[in-house]
Formats: structure tokens, C-alpha cells, sequence
């Protein structure tokens, strides 16, 4: 690497600043890096399949928290009968694929299956326990796992009280685990899992099948918890793809405010961005500067506050020097790494994709104090921000550290 080149880290500063104060990134160039970046750090696409009805809609708002989830609300056509959900929508961190409801009538799946086949990551069949009639289902999972035997497959079993006795309550602790499933689950509903899991027995392929049973019902259903299960299903998730999504979608438990939720998905999002344009082996640090603005400029929409000159100048002063020194050192650490023979191809790709990525994330972390803080009316404490930032920095590594070494691997 040049020394011009690496003097470009330096004034990461600089280059923040005139972000945010003066954007003047070329829109056009900066989607085009992001694409290049997308390309170096996909996002998991997980593909649903199942009868309507049967509870694939239900499964994404539980997973995502996100009640936009609807038929027509966030869903984008990618075939004649299948659509996708990116969730955020703005930056992804995930992808839904939603095929049209197997064993519908002049409904052939062959076209969608061959499509999402070249997209997924995860394949995913919801089946209700209530419905003994799983053919069509069936049938699509069979043609599948002979094609991919390698595929692990995930079968979400939904809508557990359909079969539930008058006035019965949600089994505690979850019990679906079990072999055998215990006395305890009422017998219609112990027969109907039992029935769907024992049909299924001779799939084909020797990748591991995963059974988790769910009831994700409404608030006024009358049933608690109304996401009965989604701890269980998460756990599978993670087990057949383990990128750390529940991390990256949920946060950490500490998380319970809405508006801090949904920005921990937007600011993960950017971070997965950021470090995908770390990971190409040349970096415009302008354009990692443009997506930490594009982050900012997100936040401060969510918390309802204005992002003018003013409270950019005032967000910048109580960030400090300080925070701008430490990114300067990761920066200029994984520049030096990437120049080393073989591991400048390797661990200093990684390295660079973290640094962009943790950097990014700890920003987005100290904005949601500072605009939270702001929205009620509170003084920002300087030294907390900064806190927070360097706290955040190692988190934000982490959050990416499965996601890389599943790709390095």
C-alpha cells in the first residue's frame, strides 16, 4: 500500500465531518460500492415454504419484531408466485423468501423452486399441526433434499392451540423437545406432531432435520406468552446457521425499548454495509464515512430529531478527538496488516471488514444515547457518549465475528 494510500486513514475525522456537514458523495458511485460490498458480505436469505395459512407471515414479524411483515407491505415480487422481504428494509440484515402456498389448485411450484434453490440459505417448512394433509409440502421437501442431501432443513409445526382442550394454557417449560413428546402435551396435539414428524422420517439427504413447534399468537388470543416457542425456534436458527442473527436482530436482552430495537437492526445493518466495504481490497474511506452519515441521518429520523448543522456540530464536539484517534489506530493497523504477504489476503481482509464494521456499529450506538437523550429533553454527558462508543466497539466486533468466520472458513 502507498504511503498516499495510507494517509487517506488518517483523516477519518476529516472525512466524517464533511459527511456530515457537506455530503458530496456521489450517489450513483456510492451504490455501486455498496453493491460490491453486499457481494462481500451477503445477507442470509431463509426460504419458507408451506400450505396458506399455515404461518410464514407470523414466523417473520416474531423473528423481525416487525408488524410491517404483511402481504403487500415490504414484499417485492422476485418470480411469478414468490416474494422477498428485507427486513430492514434500507439495509438489510436478513432475507425472507416466501413461496405461494403449496398445494394451491393450477399452482406449480417448479419455476420458484428452481429460482430460490440458487438463493437460500436456510430452507424453512412451516406446516400448521391442525392440517394431517402435508403432501404438498412434503412432496416439494422430498424433490429438494434429492438435489441438495448436503441442506439442513428446519420444520417450524405452528398453531398449537387449534388442538388444545377447552381452557387449556401454554405447556411450561416447552416441552417439544422431548423424545418421546411427554403425557403432558394433550393427546389430539401429541398425535398430530407425532404424525407430521413421522411421515417425514424417510427424507432424503443425511444433513440434520430440526423440529421446533411454535404458537405465535395475539396479545388478545389470550394465551402467554403469545410467542410460545420463538425462544426454542431461534435456537434452531442458530444451530443450522450460525451467523448470529438473533443477535443481530434482537440485541441484547438489556434492549427492551422499541425505538432502541429497531435502531439496533438499522445500525446493524449499516455495520454489516460498512464492513463489507472493508472487506474489497482497495477502500474509498469516503464512502465508509458516507454510510456512517447515511447511519446518523437514520437515527436521528427514528428519534424524531432534527439532523442540521447545528446538531451535527454538537454531536461531533461531544464525540471528541478522542474517538476519532482510536478509529484512526484500527485503520491504520489493518492497513499495515493488509500489506503482509498472505495475510494481508486473509486475516487483514477480515480484520479490515471488522474494523469498518465495529466502528460503524459503536457510532451508531453513542448516537441512540445522544438522540435519546435529546428527545427527552436531557443533558448529553460527554464522557458517557465516549464510554459507550469504546464499550460498543468491541461489541460491534463481535456481532461480526460469526458472520466472518463463516466466510473466511
Amino acid at each position: 500500500m502507498k504511503l498516499s494510500d495510507l494517509k487517506k486513514w488518517t483523516n477519518y475525522w476529516e472525512q466524517l465531518q464533511a459527511a456530515l456537514l457537506e455530503p458530496k458523495v456521489d450517489k450513483q458511485l456510492l451504490e455501486a460500492s455498496l453493491r460490491e460490498a453486499r457481494a462481500k458480505m451477503p445477507v442470509p436469505v431463509l426460504w419458507l415454504l408451506g400450505k396458506t395459512q399455515s404461518g410464514k407471515t407470523s414466523i417473520i414479524k416474531a423473528l423481525t419484531g416487525s408488524e410491517a411483515a404483511e402481504i403487500g407491505n415490504g414484499f417485492q415480487p422476485c418470480t411469478r408466485n414468490s416474494r422477498f422481504y428485507d427486513f430492514p428494509a434500507e439495509v438489510p440484515v436478513v432475507r425472507f423468501l416466501d413461496t405461494r402456498g403449496l398445494g394451491e389448485v393450477s399452482y406449480d411450484p417448479g419455476e420458484d423452486i428452481h429460482y430460490c434453490e440458487s438463493q437460500a440459505h436456510l430452507l424453512v417448512a412451516v406446516m400448521k399441526a391442525a392440517d394431517i394433509n402435508q403432501t404438498a409440502v412434503f412432496d416439494v421437501l422430498h424433490t429438494i433434499r434429492r438435489r441438495h442431501p448436503e441442506w439442513p432443513l428446519l420444520i417450524v409445526q405452528t398453531c398449537l392451540h387449534e388442538l388444545y382442550p377447552n381452557g387449556h394454557e401454554h405447556i411450561h417449560p416447552w416441552p417439544y423437545a422431548d423424545e418421546p413428546l411427554p403425557d403432558t402435551v394433550p393427546l389430539d396435539l401429541r398425535r398430530a406432531l407425532l404424525a407430521q414428524r413421522s411421515a417425514l422420517k424417510q427424507v432424503p439427504g443425511f444433513a440434520l432435520v430440526r423440529w421446533v413447534a411454535v404458537d405465535l399468537t395475539l396479545p388478545e388470543d389470550g394465551f402467554t406468552p403469545p410467542d410460545y416457542g420463538l425462544e426454542a425456534l431461534w435456537q434452531a436458527i442458530e444451530s443450522l446457521l450460525p451467523l448470529g442473527l438473533q443477535q443481530q436482530l434482537r440485541g441484547d436482552k438489556e434492549v427492551h425499548d422499541l425505538y432502541a430495537r429497531t435502531a439496533h437492526q438499522h445500525i446493524v445493518g449499516y455495520t454489516l454495509a460498512a464492513a463489507g466495504l472493508g472487506a474489497l481490497p482497495v477502500v474509498d474511506l469516503v464512502a465508509v464515512s458516507a454510510i456512517q452519515a447515511k447511519l446518523l441521518h437514520s437515527l436521528s429520523t427514528l428519534y424524531g430529531q432534527r439532523w442540521d448543522k447545528s446538531t451535527i456540530t454538537e454531536f461531533l464536539g461531544l464525540v471528541g478527538a478522542g474517538i476519532a484517534s482510536s478509529y484512526v489506530t484500527r485503520l491504520l493497523s489493518r492497513a499495515v496488516v493488509k500489506v503482509i504477504p498472505f495475510w494481508g489476503q486473509t486475516i487483514g481482509a477480515v480484520w479490515s471488514a471488522s474494523s469498518s464494521g465495529a466502528t460503524t456499529y459503536a457510532l451508531g450506538k453513542a448516537a441512540i444515547y445522544f438522540f435519546a437523550r435529546r428527545k427527552d429533553g436531557l443533558n448529553v454527558d460527554s464522557e458517557t457518549l465516549r464510554g459507550i462508543y469504546a464499550k460498543e466497539l468491541e461489541r460491534g466486533a463481535l456481532i461480526l465475528k460469526d458472520r466472518l468466520q463463516g466466510k473466511s472458513s
